[in-house]
Parts: structure tokens; C-alpha cells; sequence
């Protein structure tokens, strides 16, 4: 099999597996099961701001979130350290899913390793895909979720939010986030959180 058809199967179930998401997000008239539509936009931030990509971050990006409904946040204490652990979980989660499909479809062991490197955002700063990776995830965040999600706290909440956000994105990154299409709001909580 050649590397695009691997590739290519290995997109197609990971986008099968976020198909059977019990959770839906209306968009563009259109009703999609959330993660699909999650792993849809996290692809096309990548190949706008990296093209040349490599085929482990394509696929790490594509996967991020892959069944991620799967481990509920409920099932954690709801402070900090239940956040952050339920956020460590689900990294291992995401890396062992992915690594089950790409071994399904004739990956080598090598490529399967940078992927779950990848996802566990190990030595973000240090390594440019995986600061890649971060950047991406940021991004989507700050363009399809930020609005709805910034109505459901305060502004203190909200600027803290975004001052770890900017903390993990690059000087690209946050090039990029400037030139988002934000409202009035959105604009002066950033403005806020930046300054």
C-alpha cells in the first residue's frame, strides 16, 4: 500500500471514529457530530498556515480529539487538578486510539510514535511540530469557539483563559490570532489579556 493510501485510510477511520459523537454542532445550515467538525477545521487551519506539513502532524492534527466524548470531564473533580488530569488522560487516550488505527493500516511503528509524540504535546517550545500543533489547536480554539465559550464565564475567567492561550502559542501563532475576525468583545477581552 503507498504512503497517500495509507494516509488516506487512516483519515477516513479517524473521521469515521468521531462520526459516532453523541454531540452535534450546527454549522453552515449543517448538523455535524462535534468532533468531526472539530478535526475538519483543525485540518484546515493546518494547511493554511502549514502546507508543507509533514505526514505525522497531518495526522496527529486530524486526531487530536478523537473520541474524546469518550472520557467525560463530569468524571473528574471540578477544580484545576481534576482539569489537568482529566486533560493528561485524555492525551494518553488520544494516543493509544490513534496508534490502534494507523497500526490497522500498515503504519510503521516509527511514524505511530511521532504521532503519539505529537499528541502528548511533549516538548512544546522546543519542537517546531509540536509547537505547530499547539498553535493549530489555539487558533481553531480562538476562531470557531472563543464567542460561544466566552459567554459562560466572567471577564476575570475569561482573560486568564486567554493569557494561557497566548502563553502556549508562537510569535506566528499569535500573528495569525491578530488577524482573526473577532467581535467588539472578543477583540477588547484579547486586547486585555495580551497587554
Amino acid at each position: 500500500m503507498s504512503d497517500s493510501d495509507k494516509f488516506n485510510k487512516a483519515i477516513a477511520k479517524f473521521d469515521l471514529a468521531n462520526e459516532a459523537d453523541p454531540n452535534k454542532e450546527n454549522f453552515n445550515g449543517k448538523s455535524y457530530p462535534k468532533e468531526l467538525l472539530y478535526a475538519i477545521r483543525m485540518t484546515n487551519r493546518l494547511n493554511s498556515i502549514r502546507p508543507d506539513a509533514s505526514e505525522a502532524l497531518k495526522l496527529a492534527v486530524r486526531c487530536q480529539h478523537i473520541c474524546r466524548w469518550e472520557i467525560d470531564r463530569h468524571n473528574y473533580e471540578m477544580n484545576r487538578v481534576g482539569y489537568l488530569k482529566w486533560r493528561q488522560d485524555l492525551k494518553i487516550f488520544h494516543a493509544k486510539k490513534a496508534e490502534s488505527i494507523l497500526k490497522e493500516v500498515g503504519y510503521e511503528q516509527d511514524l505511530i510514535d511521532e504521532v503519539k509524540f505529537l499528541l502528548q504535546k511533549k516538548q512544546l517550545k522546543k519542537h517546531e511540530d509540536t509547537q505547530t500543533l499547539e498553535d493549530v489547536v489555539c487558533l481553531v480554539f480562538l476562531e470557531h469557539y472563543f464567542e460561544s465559550f466566552s459567554k459562560k464565564y466572567d471577564e476575570d475567567k475569561l482573560i486568564d483563559i486567554l493569557r494561557k492561550t497566548w502563553a502556549k502559542m508562537s510569535e506566528k501563532g499569535h500573528e495569525i490570532a491578530l488577524e482573526l475576525n473577532f467581535s467588539k468583545d472578543a477583540k477588547d477581552l484579547i486586547a486585555a489579556a495580551i497587554s
